[in-house]
């Protein structure tokens, strides 16, 4: 077994904040853990995942690279300070102890098992166990693992790692001759060397550090790792640290503000992308790195760790370069969100899925009227329909329906309006009918919300409640009843008079409430269906929390509750309002029922306002 041999460990440990270290390259550091952390504590789960992970990415990893190509498996930070007692310099550990001390018991189990003669181990000493460094030299010594809660885990921990190996020796695996190169070649931890004001006394920055590392135990994220590369202050020549420094942490924090506006935010990326972000500046270096959700976490900070070693000016990194890409990338996101045209086109295809690191590589290498042609292109072949035959249950009827409401923005040139992505994608919204099924049964537990909505609308009176707002006022269900008492109208008198029966009592039978909803159903002429109820001509855009209290509504009262919204301020897609005004409908009469016509004359708006795209070209 051969071990990559350095002339000088503790310089590639000394010399970078932050930068990738394997095992190897630790195993001449002294590690001390401080009282302020908690002892090891790592489960037979924890330790055995770790050893599959490795030997998985050992078996996994492709064969016959040169050393420039060759994958490495990664494991989380390991945040330290350097310290020197009596003029010997050690390492600090403020977080990945469980980890370091989990490797140093795997080395353990090869010099115990493997090996004639021992090979060098990294030391590990614990503040509130003095005689740890004698106790992992004794590491099987069940007697001495319970003098202490540490030392029982410790061992726990290396029956676990014995039994692993074990038992894959009885399966045939030729794992222990592959294992320990694998693991001190090419297993690496991101070195984290954190420096304060007063590096050899500070010890509560070490705390605080510690403190946001394991609050929660919330791992350093990619964006953390990454600013911390391009801040370190050997990328600087003396006297531009500073400035440079500065200038960078200013645009990263606009950058970051701008994508914290959800607006912006949420017209460049999909909710359903698995890869969640708590800092949305990650996602434009997942982007230009090409981060899938199988990568291991840390692939795009690993991405721009190699860039940082192999872009290099006078021996230190081409910050301007690099920094310069991250801005360009962005801007070009920012210039999109500013152009209307793009700004629709683009947010349309990725609520469709579409990836916007793809539309990023065309865009640059076309000219903006070809990119424009291109984002076109692929829209068309998002809505490749005939529009007569979509219907409720088909994908393509909702992203018909949201082209046609952007379409219809964009062509009113002079209109200052822009369809709202994240009002679209935060409320969830989907299509509903315009005309509710006959057919459909009401629920029981909604029977009396319905009934409160037909009775408001024909009264005018808001709310039903029996309760008194004070002792002389009267109930919402008096003001009902005497708004129904002078009602002219006799059919709309006698259905409110038999709704406030009903509200009254306790249970509703099913018999009672299929007489007032036959009754309602024939004077809002919904008595019967259309022949293609499910049909596109009868669904429109409506977000979530709408459709719930719209669901078996008839169209009067949807259509009031469209124009009370929009009265008050509640954005409604500009399509929904213009069906429920009968926008679409070539005859004005009847404007309270949605009839056949109506449904057909909508249709045909749908496929003028699309005819650019579901229209083929010749």
């Amino acid at each position: 077994m051969s071990e990559l041999l350095l002339d000088d460990q503790t310089n590639v440990l000394d010399q970078n904040n932050l930068t990738l270290v394997s095992i190897n390259q630790l195993l001449d550091a002294d590690f001390f853990i401080p009282s302020y952390q908690r002892g090891y504590r790592w489960t037979d789960v924890q330790v055995e995942q770790l050893l599959t992970d490795i030997w998985e990415f050992r078996q996994k990893r492709p064969k016959l690279l040169t050393e420039d190509e060759k994958p490495f498996y990664c494991l989380q930070p390991v945040a330290v300070k350097k310290k020197q007692q009596n003029g010997k310099p050690f390492w600090e550990v403020i977080d990945g102890q469980q980890r370091l001390t989990t490797i140093l018991i795997i080395l353990y189990y090869f010099n115990e098992t493997e090996f004639k003669e021992p090979k060098r181990l990294f030391n590990l000493n614990y503040q509130t166990r003095t005689d740890s460094d004698v106790f992992l030299k004794n590491i099987r010594d069940e007697k001495l693992a319970e003098t202490n809660i540490d030392f029982h885990h410790i061992h726990l921990a290396y029956k676990t790692v014995t039994k692993w190996f074990d038992d894959r020796k009885k399966s045939n695996e030729a794992i222990r001759g592959e294992f320990y190169p694998v693991l001190i070649n090419e297993a690496k931890v991101i070195w984290y060397k954190v420096e304060t004001a007063q590096e050899d006394e500070d010890r509560s920055a070490s705390i605080d550090v510690f403190t946001r590392l394991n609050i929660g135990k919330i791992p350093l994220t990619n964006a953390e790792l990454v600013k911390a590369l391009f801040l370190q202050k050997d990328n600087f020549e003396d006297g531009k640290v500073n400035l440079k420094q500065l200038q960078i942490a200013a645009e990263w924090d606009f950058i970051e503000k701008t994508l914290q506006d959800n607006s912006f935010w949420l017209f460049i990326y999909d909710p359903d992308n698995p890869l969640k972000y708590e800092n949305r500046i990650e996602y434009i270096f997942d982007l230009m790195k090409g981060k899938k959700k199988e990568d291991e976490l840390y692939f795009t900070f690993n991405k721009f760790s190699e860039e940082f070693k192999t872009k290099r000016v006078n021996g230190r990194p081409d910050i301007d370069h690099l920094w310069m890409a991250v801005k360009k990338y962005f801007l070009s996101f920012e210039e999109w969100y500013g152009s209307k045209e793009f700004y629709h086109l683009i947010g349309f295809l990725v609520d469709c899925g579409f990836s916007i690191s793809l539309l990023k590589k065309e865009a640059e290498q076309t000219t903006k009227t070809e990119f424009k042609d291109y984002l076109k292109s692929e829209i068309r072949k998002q809505v490749k329909c005939d529009v007569d035959l979509l219907s409720y249950g088909d994908a393509t009827t909702k992203k018909v329906l949201l082209l046609f409401n952007i379409q219809t923005i964009l062509a009113t040139a002079n209109a200052d309006i822009r369809f709202p992505f994240y009002r679209y994608k935060e409320e969830d919204w989907d299509i509903e009918h315009v005309r509710s099924q006959t057919t459909r049964t009401i629920a029981k537990s909604q029977r009396f919300d319905w009934l409160k909505d037909i009775l408001e609308y024909l009264t005018g009176v808001k709310g039903y409640s029996d309760k008194r707002s004070d002792d002389i006022g009267p109930t919402e269900a008096e003001i009902q009843i005497a708004a129904v008492s002078v009602m002219t109208d006799g059919k709309e008198k006698e259905i409110a008079a038999d709704i406030l029966k009903v509200l009254k009592m306790e249970k509703v039978e099913d018999e009672r409430f299929d007489e007032v909803y036959k009754q309602v159903s024939v004077l809002f002429r919904e008595n019967e269906n259309p022949e293609n109820i499910d049909g596109i001509s009868n669904l429109a855009l409506l977000d979530s929390a709408t459709n719930r209290s719209y669901k078996n509504a008839m169209f009067p009262i949807k259509r009031k509750r469209i124009l009370d919204n929009d009265m008050n301020g509640v954005f409604v897609p500009i399509c929904t309002k213009n069906l429920f005004l009968k926008s679409y409908s070539r005859k004005m009469s009847d404007l309270l029922f949605w009839q056949a016509d109506d449904a057909a004359d909508y249709l045909t708006g749908i496929k003028h306002v699309l005819a650019d795209y579901i229209t083929p070209k010749n």
